[in-house]
């Protein structure tokens, strides 16, 4: 009997990886479909609460809409005239660092003793006159098309979850709450026709009613949730980015790096995307840095500055941040960057955060042991927790799943002290 078990259960362990695995290659094939829809899903959480303000004080559905169109558009158009004027201004002294990157190129060569013509008669400008600028105009051009593109295709997205939210909801209403109880209820009512039963129909009927009511309920309150955890984690995000990005900007202006709110509003936009995000925000004013003082010290230093804060903002306290906001395991975080960056890409990678709080919510309201199971491993647990656990599997012999468990929570914890001597 309890091999029939084990084997049902590892038919089933099998089927379960089966369907993630068909999931996640439609999700990444139809990649050009989901992203603008799940883009538009998270817009229409984060302005649920504003909208809900707004329908109370009774203001009509098109004004709403009119207004979160607004909001959007009126973002998009400050934080791009920003990212364009920052940029105009470092473009303008460009030339200036170019020739300075000449100078210093063909300097180090002659202290090296290197003879390549290449490195002798280095010259910034003869660099940027052999790139083909037709082609990279080209190429801004059709970026810039196919990123208005995605965004009209959002928009469009968000305009159908704003005005078909309450249908949508209706039928996840009715798939969830109605159609789960009814056969129920008429189950309940033929055994009552068919016997001789004294039970009250009324009892039954009261019965239904009350299960209805919990089912509304934990739906309700499932939506909820996920708003909430939404809203901070972008709260969370912005705030950590925000504060790296000015405490870069006064660093650098203290050192005297030039463009300094530019370098800060490169760390508060990268970091967005996360590991690569934090690189790419640390290497150009690094580099700019050399090509600016011509001195290997000075890099040293704002290397150092610019690491040292990055490390502090990601690695250390936004883990904690979204962690104890978001009551996901830190391991399970970076987990989710990795399996939502293969499937999506660098969207996957900005996403892969509310994505897996929201699953979790999802299986945080199922009543099987198995989700359960699932929602502990995706939990910041304790470590008495994991120590529990540990307990328990050396009593059950490392029976059915609670090995899992146990390997799971020691992983944890030696990530923990490696990461701990890494920074020591």
């Amino acid at each position: 009997m309890s091999q029939k078990i084990q084997a049902d259960g590892t038919i089933k362990f099998f089927i379960t990886i089966i369907g993630l695995v068909v999931i996640a290659i439609v999700l990444r094939e139809l990649s050009s479909i989901f992203i603008p829809l799940v883009i538009a899903i998270f817009l229409f959480f984060v302005f649920s609460p504003f909208n809900n303000w707004l329908d109370n004080k009774k203001v009509p559905m098109l004004f709403v809409t009119l207004i979160d169109l607004a909001i959007i558009f009126g973002l998009l158009y400050g934080v791009g005239r920003i990212v364009v004027d920052s940029f105009l201004q470092f473009s303008e002294g460009l030339p200036v660092y170019g020739e300075k990157l000449s100078n210093m190129v063909k300097a180090t060569s002659a202290s090296w003793g290197l003879t390549d013509p290449f490195f002798t008669d280095f010259s910034f400008e003869h660099l940027i006159a052999k790139l083909n600028l037709e082609n990279i105009a080209g190429g801004i051009f059709s970026s810039t098309v196919s990123l208005l593109g995605s965004v009209l295709f959002v928009l469009f997205f968000f305009l159908f979850v704003l005005s078909g939210n309450e249908t949508i909801y209706n039928a996840i209403k009715h798939r969830y709450v109605y159609k789960k109880l009814t056969p129920e209820l008429a189950k309940a009512k033929e055994e009552i026709d068919n016997t001789d039963s004294t039970i009250d129909e009324q009892n039954i009927l009261d019965e239904f009613h009350q299960q209805r009511q919990l089912r509304d309920q934990q739906l309700e309150t499932t939506f909820k949730k996920i708003t909430e955890q939404i809203q901070r984690y972008i709260i969370a995000k912005v705030g950590v980015n925000l504060i790296a990005g000015i405490i870069t900007t006064i660093v650098l202006s203290i050192i005297g790096v030039d463009f300094p709110i530019v370098w800060g509003l490169f760390v508060f936009l990268f970091n967005f995307i996360p590991t690569i995000g934090s690189a790419i925000a640390l290497v150009f004013p690094v580099l700019f840095s050399l090509v600016q003082f011509d001195s290997v010290g000075t890099m040293i230093l704002v290397l150092a500055l610019m690491a040292g804060i990055q490390t502090l903002a990601f690695n250390v306290a936004e883990p904690m941040i979204l962690g104890k906001r978001l009551n996901l395991n830190p391991l399970l975080i970076l987990l989710s960057v990795l399996v939502w960056g293969y499937i999506w890409g660098i969207v996957g990678m900005l996403l892969s955060v509310p994505l897996t709080a929201i699953i979790k919510i999802i299986i945080s309201n199922s009543t099987s042991p198995n989700m359960k199971f699932f929602e502990h491993l995706m939990s910041q647990e304790k470590d008495n927790v994991c120590n529990y656990y540990i307990s328990l599997a050396f009593y059950l012999s490392l029976r059915q799943r609670s090995y899992i468990y146990t390997i799971y929570c020691s992983l944890n914890k030696i990530s923990i002290l490696v990461f701990f001597f890494a920074l020591i």
